[in-house]
This record gives C-alpha cells, sequence and structure tokens, in this order.
C-alpha cells in the first residue's frame, strides 16, 4: 500500500536516484534493543569461536587447522558485531578513517594472510606467525577508538627502548 501511495504521490521518481548503499541503509534500520541484541550474540559468537579454537589446538593432526579457523572466525565475528551498534556504513566509514586505515588494512591483511597460509600454502609456522600478527593488529585498531591511548604506548614504547 505505502509503494502505491508513494507512486500516486509521485515521490518514486525522487526514490529512484538513491545509492544501493542508500537503500541498503534504509532497509536495513534496527531498533537500539535489537542493535544491542545483535552485537551481544555476535560479539559471544566470536568469543566462543576464540575460545573454541584454543580449545582445539591440542588435538593431534588437525589442531591447529581447526585452530586458525575457529581463531580467525572469532576475530571477524568480534569485529562485525560493533557493526550492529553503530551501523554497517557507519562502521566501514570509522575504519577507513584516517586515523585507523592503517590498523584496519593490516588487521584484514593479517586475518586474509592467515587463512592463506594455513589452506593455500600449507605451512603452519607462518599461519601461527599471522595469528601472533592478527592479535597484535587488532589489539591496535581496538586502541585506536580510545582518544590518546596508542600515542601512549607509543612513547612507553620510545622510553623503553632508549
Amino acid at each position: 500500500m505505502d509503494k502505491l501511495k508513494s507512486v500516486l504521490s509521485g515521490q518514486e521518481a525522487r526514490r529512484d536516484d538513491r545509492t544501493v548503499l542508500e537503500t541498503v541503509n534504509e532497509a536495513s534500520t534496527l531498533g537500539w534493543g535489537t542493535r544491542v541484541k545483535g552485537f551481544i550474540a555476535c560479539f559471544v559468537v566470536g568469543g566462543v569461536c576464540t575460545l573454541l579454537g584454543v580449545c582445539v589446538l591440542f588435538i593431534p593432526k588437525i589442531g591447529i587447522i581447526l585452530f586458525i579457523v575457529f581463531y580467525t572466525l572469532g576475530n571477524i565475528c568480534t569485529l562485525g558485531s560493533t557493526m550492529f551498534l553503530m551501523g554497517p556504513m557507519r562502521q566501514l566509514k570509522k575504519m577507513c578513517d584516517k586515523t585507523r586505515a592503517l590498523a584496519t588494512t593490516l588487521m584484514i591483511t593479517c586475518l586474509v594472510l592467515t587463512l592463506c597460509a594455513a589452506f593455500w600454502w600449507k605451512n603452519f609456522g607462518l599461519a601461527l606467525l599471522f595469528v601472533i600478527l592478527q592479535i597484535l593488529s587488532f589489539a591496535w585498531y581496538s586502541l585506536s577508538y580510545i582518544p590518546f591511548v596508542r600515542e601512549a604506548i607509543l612513547k612507553l614504547v620510545s622510553v623503553c627502548i632508549k
């Protein structure tokens, strides 16, 4: 009925010039309670996947592969959980902001390289190195949301090195 009203009132013509992203954003609006529930669910799934990955690490032969898959999936779910709070477009804009663009690039690169090292190159030592880099890049990315923390850490490291 709403579509019929918009066509009859001439508003349909104005709606055709919207971009695909604007259409998706309008179609995916959620209430605040639903957003919080989605955040909690996705964050818990990410945490469970990460813990499950650590638990299966010690299974002979396939443990390392399962660890890599579950740990990477857990990081992706945890990262995706914040999209429920901010919305996908705002989250992507914040991820590509000049203050955290490098951290985002490193984090996503480490996620992809971890899976490539495990499944394509079959080099588990390299995959574990990329998991460690995942941890560090995810922490550095997360710290970018807290004002002045990264600068304080850099100063602390520079003092410790001297």
